[in-house]
């Protein structure tokens, strides 16, 4: 009889912070269900992760900003007899550029994805947890939650709505089992950070402010496992959450726009 073992749900799983999370959570000891909308990149994952730990894993390529994925997700899990202990919401997009050169197309897959398809996910995910009374969710957001970034305006928009939710939910689920922690990462070296600088040249970032993708997941794992409700990989950035909190917002705006600007030309 294979012992039991918890299980959890990892979408944006098929590269970055979320295939690093997979991997941290499959060698920790869990089964994985795998969710990202390339499913040739989730089956290579789960086959390795099959095969160098003991973590059983399930792929499901989904479109998370697609009106009724969640659902079909939740639905499917259930008739497969799969009960989700942890719920890890990384997919997500970026687009960088000036908010009125982007079509509005990319403002709204952004929406979608990042604010509409983890608020899906919330809502799926949650309610079992809760009436099982033990669960754990992981939300992706950013260090960019914290303050205004011109020419990152809707993504760091997305994010701070997926900080504000989290926190909202930590403490509005607080003493029914379920912990809700927000991952929020500064600059890390994924497919993300790269697509959007050969979309866009002016996104120059000194290598010294990019933030390693392991640490950053290893760090976001055991947060979410410590039920947390903040956490912020790396002590610069951390720095810069505490002093942007504690700075006036219109410094805040005019420091934020300077460095925004910059990224323009």
């Amino acid at each position: 009889m294979r012992e039991h073992r918890d299980t959890v749900v990892i979408t944006g799983a098929s590269s970055g912070i979320g295939e690093v999370l997979a991997r941290n959570f499959a060698e920790g000891g869990f089964d994985l269900v795998l969710v990202a909308r390339s499913e040739n990149k989730l089956e290579t994952l789960a086959q390795q992760l099959n095969s160098e730990t003991q973590a059983q894993v399930w792929v499901e390529p989904v479109d998370l900003s697609r009106r009724g994925a969640a659902k079909k997700l939740a639905t499917t899990l259930v008739k497969r007899g799969i009960e989700v202990d942890i719920l890890v919401n990384c997919a997500g997009v970026l687009e960088h550029g000036s908010f009125v050169d982007l079509p509005g197309r990319s403002h709204q897959s952004l929406i979608d994805l990042n604010i509409g398809g983890l608020t899906s996910m919330l809502t799926q995910f949650i309610p079992p947890m809760v009436a099982r009374g033990k669960g754990r969710v992981l939300n992706v957001a950013s260090i960019a939650a914290f303050q205004p970034i011109p020419s990152l305006a809707t993504y760091a928009a997305s994010k701070a709505y997926v900080l504000s939710l989290s926190e909202s939910l930590a403490e509005e689920l607080a003493g029914t089992g379920v912990s809700i922690t927000a991952l929020c990462p500064g600059i890390t070296a994924t497919n993300m950070l790269e697509n959007a600088q050969q979309k866009s040249s002016g996104l120059k970032i000194p290598a010294f402010v990019v933030g390693d993708v392991e640490d950053v997941a290893a760090q976001g794992y055991r947060a979410c496992l410590k039920g947390d409700a903040i956490c912020v990989p790396g002590v610069v950035n951390l720095a810069a959450t505490l002093t942007g909190r504690a700075t006036p917002k219109w410094l805040l705006r005019r420091i934020s726009g300077v460095m925004g600007r910059y990224t323009l030309k």
